[in-house]
């Protein structure tokens, strides 16, 4: 049997390690908490001064992607619908004209070939398909430059081809899907 003397130091040590245990799960407990409110204060002051990038002016912006070939649904022979390819951004020059009616273009094979108009502007895109122009505020006929002529696949009930409107200080989105190669 120990004395109790020996026991003495022993359990003095344990009490010890209790205390700096307690303190060390207290001081851990308060430095979460405070790096919780950090972070939460931190985000607040970060995001409260960002805006959405809205650019100055007025215009059309957006992308022309390219799709060909099948684009009737199927079905696989595991009774599934087949996966259709999904439109693949282009590099093309976009011509913008005063509002063109469909009357006064020539079409070839899918494609417009000769405009009664002269083009307003013309830019090209980048290679992820993306484009913007600045426009005055009216309304517009949008046509993309391809090998064989022009191409634009809407048409309004008043017989206008790709029309587009710009308002004062607004930007107009307009993606185009160049088609003409697809079946439907």
């Amino acid at each position: 049997m120990k004395s109790s003397m020996t026991l003495a130091p022993n359990r003095a040590m344990i009490i010890k390690h209790a205390r700096f245990h307690v303190t060390f799960e207290k001081k851990y407990k308060h430095m979460k908490r405070l790096f919780v409110i950090l972070t939460i204060l931190s985000s607040v002051i970060l995001f409260q001064n960002c805006k959405p990038y809205k650019p100055e002016g007025q215009g059309i912006t957006g992308t022309i992607t390219w799709l060909e070939g099948n684009q009737m649904p199927m079905v696989t022979e595991s009774g599934n619908p087949a996966s259709k390819p999904d439109p693949k951004p282009i590099k093309r020059f976009v011509r913008f004209y005063p509002l063109i009616k469909f009357s006064d273009l020539k079409i070839e094979n899918g494609l417009y070939t000769a405009v009664a108009d002269k083009p307003i502007t013309e830019v090209e895109t980048d290679e992820n398909g993306r484009y913007s122009v600045q426009l005055s505020p009216g309304r517009y006929s949008v046509f993309v430059v391809e090998e064989g002529g022009l191409f634009a696949n809407i048409f309004d009930g008043e017989g206008n081809v790709q029309p587009v409107t710009v308002k004062e200080n607004e930007w107009t989105l307009l993606d185009i899907v160049v088609n003409y190669k697809a079946v439907y």
